[in-house]
Order: structure tokens, then sequence, then C-alpha cells
């Protein structure tokens, strides 16, 4: 996939005109990784956080927006970029097959703390998991 259609890619989602249907894991993590690319990490955090939560609406299932799912992802998201020099999302993908686990976060997070009402509104720092 070329520049020009990632950064198209990523202005359709950030304007919630991608089809929620077919928005999978994957997708999420390319999205953050194409933001995370383009924004410095708060910039870039609240526009995926306001795309995905108006993806959400869209959807008709705003229940869905899960704040600390997504900035605990984008902030491994960030991490990585930071350590690595990729130059497309191919190359991140492979070298970061982890991040494509929708379960990475339980190294980090109890399931019932990412299962609790607050941690869809708010952000949570990881807790110590066993």
């Amino acid at each position: 996939m070329s520049r020009a259609d990632s950064s198209a890619d990523l202005q359709r989602f950030l304007r919630a005109r991608i089809d929620p249907t077919r928005f999978t894991h994957r997708e999420h993590v390319r999205m953050g990784f194409e933001t995370l690319r383009r924004y410095e990490f708060l910039d870039g955090a609240v526009r995926y956080s306001r795309a995905l939560r108006r993806l959400c609406e869209r959807a008709g299932r705003p229940e869905k927006f899960h704040q600390t799912l997504t900035l605990a992802f984008l902030a491994l998201i960030a991490e990585r970029l930071a350590a690595e020099a990729p130059t497309d999302f191919a190359g991140f993908a492979a070298a970061n097959p982890d991040l494509l686990d929708p379960a990475v976060l339980s190294r980090w997070y109890s399931p019932q703390r990412l299962a609790s009402a607050v941690a869809r509104r708010a952000f949570l720092l990881p807790n110590p998991v066993a």
C-alpha cells in the first residue's frame, strides 16, 4: 500500500467515514500507526480517540468505545515507533506481531480492570498482573 493510500485511509478514518463492520483489530493498529507517524502522541491520541468514538456511534454501538484499550494500544504503538523507523505498516506489523493480538494488554492489565465501566470512560494505569 502506498503512502498516499495510507494517508487517504487515515483521513477517512479520522472523519469516521469507513465501514465499522470492516474495522478489524489489525485496522485499529494500522490506523494507530498511521496517526502516530503524522501527529505527536497527545494530538494523535485525541484525534484517534475522537474518530474511534464517532465510528462506534455511527455503528450504533457507542458502548463499544473503550478509552483504556485505545490509549494503551496507542502508547504501545508509539513506544515501538520511537524504537524503530519502519517505512510502512507491513514492516511495522512484521516487526511487532504481538500488537496484532488483541490480548497483548493482558501482560499489563487484569481482565477485571479492563472490564470495568471506569476503564471504558477513562484511561486506567496498568495494574500488576500475576
